[in-house]
């Protein structure tokens, strides 16, 4: 690989390509950024008395838009009245399990989209798409936000705790677009005291600018800290901020964070189908984005709830014309604070999205969202594994519970099986059961991960 780096970074220099390398790659690709910034602007200069009016209007639009060109969604959607918002139908993730050429806009195919897979923490994985403006605006707005806290995604040195895949395409492919968004990735595969030694030997040698990551991997790293009695930021002085996200975080995980990496911690909540939902400002409130998304909370009979009260969260994408995402229910519970304006939404709460952690019989720990990895083997394009859920049942003995159209074969079984092994460890013991329907929380949540040993 650093073999690859220099080559493309000797390309950039002879073609006087400037080495703000996430941007470029974004623009290299089609992803028209710089037209995604301007129109953010636009969006952001919009006077507070006519933001509500503006909202509607885009909400409207859209769901004019895949009414007239969305066959899958003109079917879906066939009883909504046009001036009844409350009318349209709530969208989740079971509607949409049918193959994605079947959900795509007039116009719109494999050759000019962005597609890309969930990771199934809410149990039900999907493929989705995204058009090129939709997904350039998107990362406008992650740009934009970052700017908060002096956070440049070209420029500024990023150590990453995230997962990444083991096998050999999948994994320099990862590490490639690490060097194009200037980042160091950490696993949050192996999370033991060996492991997160190397950690912080990394972090005395390399000027990182802030970290990014699985909240649950980052306290864990917290935690490692705590016992050695050592705050990050006086062995890494360049360090001045910790990004924790995929994972909810909890108040007395964020004291920890705060006294152990030194850094001020920024929450962010979004999801790989819409992007960005809500962000931490410099006051620490946690600001919802409504530049491109409408984000509602509603009760369990799909009504509107007022401002303080909590309820399920559904979320409009008011740009992406190649897939509806109308009225789409995340499958996480929260509220919105009283004190918000329709330019200024603040996130009070949020419930869901925890993930226990696996302690496997060689004394590793790995974050609950190590399965986010594994069971990419699962996920099929036809549609047949509609639900899953994992459950530790011992130490050695893992339980994959899903619902499909018919059983596993053996091949993809033995996929799992290897997957597995190369994640977490060998001699594990792995149980799967088919069921027609899967068991879920009161909350109508179905938890991928759960340890029945902790």
């Amino acid at each position: 690989m650093p073999l690859i780096h220099e080559y493309f970074l000797v390309t950039l220099q002879i073609f006087q390509v400037p080495v703000n390398l996430f941007s470029f790659s974004l623009k290299f690709k089609g992803f028209p950024l710089e037209k995604a910034k301007k129109h953010l602007g636009y969006i952001q200069s919009i006077d507070e008395k006519d933001y509500a009016s503006f909202i509607e209007e885009k909400r409207t639009d859209i769901l004019l838009y895949h009414l007239n060109n969305n066959r899958f969604y003109k079917d879906f959607a066939k009883n909504t009245n046009i001036d009844d918002w409350n009318s349209v139908p709530i969208l989740t993730k079971a509607d949409l399990q049918t193959p994605l050429n079947n959900r795509l806009s007039e116009g719109f195919s494999t050759k000019n989209i962005y597609t890309n897979k969930t990771s199934g923490s809410s149990g039900t994985p999907l493929i989705f798409a995204k058009d090129k403006f939709c997904h350039a605006i998107t990362w406008a707005n992650f740009i934009n936000k970052y700017y908060w806290h002096n956070i440049d995604v070209n420029s500024s040195k990023q150590g990453r705790f995230y997962g990444i895949p083991l096998n050999k395409s999948g994994y320099y492919k990862e590490r490639f677009k690490d060097f194009l968004g200037n980042r160091f990735r950490f696993s949050v595969f192996d999370l033991s005291d060996t492991a997160l030694e190397k950690v912080l030997n990394k972090f005395r040698r390399i000027p990182f600018d802030y970290l990014n990551g699985y909240t649950s991997a980052i306290v864990q790293f917290a935690k490692f800290l705590k016992e050695k009695n050592i705050v990050l930021n006086k062995v890494c002085p360049s360090l001045k901020a910790c990004i924790v996200t995929a994972e909810i975080l909890f108040d007395n995980d964020k004291v920890l964070l705060e006294n152990t990496l030194g850094v001020p911690i920024i929450n962010e909540y979004g999801c790989a189908e819409v992007g960005l939902i809500a962000f931490n400002n410099v006051q620490k409130e946690w600001v919802i984005n409504t530049e491109d998304l409408f984000i509602e909370i509603l009760d369990s009979n799909n009504k509107p709830l007022p401002f303080g009260e909590e309820g399920k969260v559904v979320v409009t994408s008011l740009y992406n014309k190649a897939h509806p995402f109308i009225r789409y229910e995340l499958g996480d519970f929260g509220a919105i604070s009283e004190n918000s304006t329709p330019k200024k939404l603040i996130l009070e709460k949020l419930v869901g999205r925890t993930n226990d952690f696996a302690i496997l019989p060689s004394g590793k720990k790995a974050a609950g969202l190590t399965f986010y990895y594994i069971t990419k083997t699962v996920i099929e394009d036809n549609a047949n594994v509609k639900e899953f859920v994992i459950q530790q049942l011992k130490p050695d003995t893992f339980k994959i519970i899903y619902s499909s159209s018919k059983e596993l074969s053996k091949m993809k079984i033995k996929d799992i099986e290897v997957s597995i092994e190369k994640y977490l460890e060998i001699g594990l013991k792995i149980v799967f059961e088919r069921r027609t329907v899967l068991k879920r929380t009161k909350a109508g949540k179905l938890k991928q991960f759960t340890s029945l040993i902790n």
